[in-house]
């Protein structure tokens, strides 16, 4: 089985994959680190370099490339699920997960993390908030077509792991 966790950047997909991979004794695989491991670039150097179009088909191939791991838990980029028809491919193989992350705690995480996240980095506390409130908004509806649905700010893994041994 797949498991594929989606949702806005801050939502905790790496965190959560990793364990939720451990407990069920699956791989784990966050795309965005199979990006820069098979580029050889980090992601913020290739927004600088490149434009989002190119990142987005290099980000859609490696998700093909996905049905290559069974019995794995996948991380996706924030925005993999809202091109090219990715959510369908998402759906039609394997299980789908969002992790609900509101704005606030988005913002929240963000101030605390030390990742450098290329779309934000030269945004004002404003001017971020705004953009973060309207590509939420936006992209809501492609992740709410998940399977499954989990609020980020109080994940529970064994929750997690007895709804998915009960499908």
């Amino acid at each position: 089985m797949r498991i594929y966790l989606v949702g806005y950047m801050y939502s905790g997909k790496t965190t959560v994959g990793k364990r939720l991979a451990r407990q069920l004794g699956y791989r784990f695989m966050d795309t965005d680190k199979v990006f820069e491991e098979r580029y050889r670039i980090s992601i913020p150097d290739f927004f600088s370099r490149y434009d989002e179009t190119a990142f987005r088909k290099l980000e859609h191939d490696i998700l093909l490339s996905t049905t290559e791991c069974n019995d794995c838990v996948i991380s996706t980029g924030g925005g993999t699920p809202c091109f090219h028809n990715n959510m369908d491919f998402i759906m039609d193989n394997g299980l789908s997960i969002y992790l609900e992350a509101s704005e606030n705690t988005i913002l929240s995480r963000k101030a605390k993390s030390r990742k450098a996240r290329p779309i934000l980095e030269s945004m004002g506390d404003d001017e971020l908030r705004t953009f973060v409130k309207e590509q939420l908004d936006e992209r809501r509806q492609v992740y709410e077509r998940a399977r499954l649905r989990f609020d980020a700010e109080n994940v529970f893994i064994d929750d997690i792991c007895k709804v998915i041994q009960s499908l």
